[in-house]
């Protein structure tokens, strides 16, 4: 699925991929330097040096912009290969730990989360742009544990988008949690608790389906 960021104006005119990055960077620097509440458009675009007619073309609203804004962040997560599923599994919850550290991620995931309680289209931008994309990183995962023989090839594709969804659900739940609701830390010895237990959960739930 592509980003906002890859398309093009309804005019048919390239997005400059520079000004876009600025506008991003801009909204993520007042958001954390603001807050949601006084985060304007007009102050994005004095922050990223264009006219505010220009954001208008690119979102309707901030929370469009905002969403964009921490989505680009969460697409610089990666999956190497090391050599097993659960050293993969985590390296990319470490990897989530760390970007929810940064003021710029926290601030933004929060203040959209909060505000699509009460508004569908913005919850619904939300699972598109950043859930439905981070998903690959579960689908990566996957392929690559059968083809070291970790996992068991695909029987049922509807049971394994099923188990896809389950598996992402619960990273990326029991991440948000700890590091944002209950403060706690994503250290090491968490993180590979967590890592054993999707290991094994994996094993039943290829066996279920």
């Amino acid at each position: 699925m592509c980003s906002r960021t890859d398309r093009i104006t309804r005019t048919g005119r390239p997005r400059s991929i520079e000004a876009d990055a600025a506008i991003l960077e801009a909204t993520r620097a007042a958001l954390v330097e603001l807050g949601w509440s006084k985060l304007t458009m007009g102050d994005v675009a004095g922050r990223a040096g264009v006219a505010k007619t220009t954001l208008y073309r690119r979102w309707a609203n901030k929370s469009e912009l905002v969403v964009d804004a921490v989505a680009v962040l969460f697409d610089e997560l990666e999956l190497p290969d090391l050599g097993s599923l659960q050293a993969d599994i985590e390296n990319v919850v470490l990897q989530f730990a760390a970007l929810l550290e940064r003021p710029e991620t926290k601030t933004a995931l929060m203040a959209v989360v909060a505000e699509s309680t009460r508004d569908e289209p913005l919850r619904e931008r939300i699972r598109a742009s950043i859930v439905d994309r981070q998903k690959r990183l579960v689908l990566e995962g996957r392929i690559r544990a059968q083809r070291r023989g970790e996992l068991p090839a695909d029987r049922d594709p509807v049971a394994v988008d099923a188990t896809d969804d389950l598996i992402f659900d619960v990273i990326a739940g029991a991440v948000v949690h700890r590091a944002l609701v209950s403060a706690e830390p994503v250290d090491g010895p968490w993180v590979a608790r967590l890592s054993a237990l999707l290991v094994g959960g994996l094993g039943a739930a290829a066996a279920v389906g």
